[in-house]
């Protein structure tokens, strides 16, 4: 074994995995005094943080499971991360067509409800219901900033020029857009601010309990290394069960179920700023979203998955599938060859021994292991909770640790974020007129990135040669050193496709430029 970190004074909190989860706790951690050290196998968002639907929402559907805990808190959550985190997250229209053949998936409780009490309605969800949800989604969560339910007549709305004729009527609500694997990286970077340390490509290989303490071994850049915490906390994600079983050797207890959701992104399908919420005749429903400016994302599917979670991918049956869904409704049907790309991430949800994939809770369970120094594993969750959750997770940790401060991270910006949620229009339009250079579409890209940061990307640039090295896209040379100074980036793969979406518009030139420019820098460094 290497040097041994640490080794004279354990840090408080010890956490595996840098995803939003573990990113999260990281930050809350810190914030209240508390020593830390996170570790992370390979890049911030790696897997499932940057795999999402990139939606703060309260989870429209979860209604139908009657999961009205977990619908109300990430509900109160939207409008709490939208004053936090304005540049990465916004509010954001929803059009939900209504189509008389549409049906409850069978399994739900709703479903089930419905069947008993009018069974000639043989499963539909009558627009009443739907209406009735929807009131109950304006309410449950104390909404204040974002505007709630309408109906539209599709006949003379915009909405409805991309949709079928048989859709005359629809109705539009909120929740919000997040750039999900940013939300992770700024997490991180707050965390980092407050005292707390932040290992990637850092993977651990065994812990154990010792004298009170955790002794962690660590493979990293630097080698084998170990160190010693007070608490360890398994946020993991869809690897948190082969952490219980092969780096803690522990047997039983709770489970993770491996739930796969993939996309698909097209060439833009529509031309104003609203998103739809289609329901299937499956019972499930599906988004189409305004995504990057010029592209649709369609998705998602909830299909259980075997395997290793960082080879999940988007099948070519699911393609068909999403491309099949949203044919139904768009009036020019999506053809698998609209797909510029497609991703898949795993969701580790607790197993609760739901049926089917669809039906698995979305609700997080924390669970603390008090037999010596404390051991917490966090199972499932979601994107919109995940602040919720680490406010829980240090909950269960607090008696261990007295001397912490209380929670504070409610409407504390993010790195980036401390400007107006209403405030981007204004603060794009201060950064035009400080950099003329920028046009409209690059400058809405690098607020809706960066926020207030921008102009310590840009820093004194007077001209768009002064940025260094065009890539393409609007990728320069100084955003790549803020990347890989500020933001723990370390390969184009980073930069293109989690730091940024920039990996959509890059030509394989670009690429190449980009790679050969980040091994330079590293060899200077």
């Amino acid at each position: 074994m290497g040097a041994e970190a640490g080794s004279q004074s354990a840090v408080d909190i010890f956490v595996i995995g840098g995803g939003i989860n573990g990113c999260g706790i990281a930050r809350d951690a810190a914030g209240r005094g508390l020593s830390v050290r996170l570790a992370e196998q390979g890049d911030l968002a790696q897997a499932t943080s940057s795999a999402s639907t990139k939606l703060f929402h309260g989870g429209l559907r979860y209604l139908e499971y009657f999961e009205f805990r977990l619908v109300r808190e990430a509900l109160q959550e939207r409008e709490t991360l939208l004053l936090a985190m304005p540049h990465i997250s916004w509010p954001m229209r929803f059009v939900l067509p209504l189509h008389p053949g549409m049906r409850f998936e069978t399994k739900t409780p709703t479903s089930r409800l419905l069947t008993a009490v009018m069974p000639w309605m043989r499963g539909r969800r009558p627009a009443w219901v739907i209406r009735l949800g929807l009131f109950l989604y304006d309410h449950l969560g104390g909404r204040r900033i974002l505007p709630g339910t309408r109906t539209l007549d599709l006949r003379s709305d915009p909405a409805g020029r991309a949709l079928r004729g048989e859709f005359t009527r629809a109705y539009e609500y909120s929740d919000c857009w997040v750039q999900d694997s940013r939300l992770v990286v700024l997490n991180a970077r707050d965390a980092a601010r407050r005292g707390a340390e932040i290992l990637t490509r850092t993977r651990v290989t065994a812990a154990r309990r010792e004298g009170g303490l955790w002794t962690v071994d660590m493979s990293g850049p630097e080698g084998e290394t170990r160190c010693h915490a007070r608490a360890l906390v398994n946020a993991a994600g869809p690897w948190a069960g082969e952490v219980i079983r092969d780096t803690l050797g522990r047997q039983g207890g709770a489970s993770v179920r491996l739930v796969r959701g993939s996309h698909i992104v097209t060439r833009k399908l529509f031309d104003h700023d609203r998103s739809y919420i289609f329901q299937g005749r499956d019972g499930r429903i599906i988004f189409a979203i305004p995504y990057e400016q010029d592209f649709t994302l369609i998705g998602t599917t909830d299909q259980d998955h075997e395997g290793d979670p960082s080879e999940a991918v988007c099948t070519p049956a699911e393609q068909d599938y999403l491309c099949a869904f949203a044919s139904e409704y768009f009036a020019r049907p999506v053809t698998r060859a609209d797909i510029v790309w497609s991703y898949s991430g795993v969701r580790p949800l607790y197993d609760d021994g739901a049926r089917s994939a669809t039906a698995a809770t979305r609700d997080y369970v924390l669970r603390l292991d008090d037999r010596g120094a404390p051991l917490l594993n966090v199972f499932g969750g979601k994107i919109t909770t995940y602040r919720r959750l680490a406010e829980h997770a240090l909950e269960k940790l607090a008696p261990f640790f007295p001397a912490a401060g209380a929670t504070w991270t409610a409407g504390v910006a993010l790195p980036g974020g401390d400007f107006p949620h209403d405030g981007v229009a204004a603060l794009q339009a201060r950064l035009v007129a400080d950099y003329p250079f920028l046009t409209k579409s690059w400058a809405a890209r690098l607020i809706r990135a960066y926020g207030t940061e921008t102009w310590l990307v840009l820093g004194e640039a007077r001209a768009a040669a002064d940025l260094g090295e065009d890539f393409g896209g609007t990728l320069t040379g100084a955003e790549v050193r803020w990347l890989l100074r500020e933001e723990y980036a370390r390969s184009a793969e980073d930069i293109l496709w989690r730091r940024t979406r920039l990996g959509l518009r890059l030509d394989a030139a670009g690429v190449a430029a980009l790679e050969a420019s980040i091994a330079a820098q590293r060899e200077e460094t």
